[in-house]
């Protein structure tokens, strides 16, 4: 099994993201992360957060675990971080959603088969160590760096270079930058235990002669 993409259930998590941000002015990443948690069809979307910060992602992500009838868990580093997300979360009418508190990079560790993950590269948070610690889903994930323009010019000098964030622990199928917002990383990591499914076929080598012009051919199938 793996990731597959369902235009549907991204479509309707679009749309009611956009419905449920109405009233706080809106944001199209909020839209853009709802509709690709949605349409992935995750089962266990994880957020980090802390006080200050924006909430519009964190409905749409609300948003999509209702589509897909998934798990929406909340990181926050302190009980203060706690109570300003929980306020937030009741004044959007959203209260289907789980929290724990602690280092993101030791709570996520008790977190088992994330398959959309979303994280800040703002501030000093070390985004690439919460990443390292979270264990993905074998279906595959998709990760998601939010604020990702500045970090990604000071420390990867354009682009977060993914491989090295998983020290190829993890199989990158396809990464990209997004300029919405203050800018959003993307990298979908495929599922464990192959390509695209069914068991490796050996390659073979086979020799071909041209009858015309008596030339030999070696192809790799």
């Amino acid at each position: 099994m793996k990731l597959v993409w369902s235009p549907e259930t991204a479509s309707k998590a679009y749309i009611d993201t956009v419905k449920s941000c109405e009233l706080l002015h809106g944001s199209s990443v909020a839209e853009l992360i709802s509709a690709m948690a949605a349409g992935w069809n995750a089962e266990v979307i994880v957020e980090t957060w802390a006080r200050g910060g924006a909430i519009l992602v964190s409905i749409g992500l609300a948003v999509a675990a209702h589509h897909t009838k998934g798990r929406h868990i909340c990181i926050v580093p302190d009980e203060e971080s706690r109570a300003e997300y929980v306020e937030a979360m009741s004044q959007s009418g959203q209260s289907d959603y789980e929290m724990l508190v602690g280092e993101p990079e030791e709570v996520i560790e008790g977190l088992q088969g994330i398959d959309f993950l979303v994280v800040d590269c703002g501030g000093d948070n070390d985004f690439g160590r919460i990443i390292r610690a979270a264990d993905l889903g074998r279906r595959g994930a998709v990760l998601v760096c939010k604020n990702a323009a500045a970090a990604s010019r000071a420390a990867y000098g354009g682009g977060i270079r993914w491989r090295s964030v998983l020290e190829g622990k993890s199989r990158i199928v396809r990464s990209v930058f997004l300029p919405v917002g203050d800018g959003l990383d993307v990298a979908h990591v495929g599922a464990v235990g192959g390509n695209s499914g069914g068991a490796k076929r050996e390659s073979r080598w086979i020799k071909r002669i041209d009858r015309h012009s008596g030339e030999e051919f070696v192809i790799r199938k």
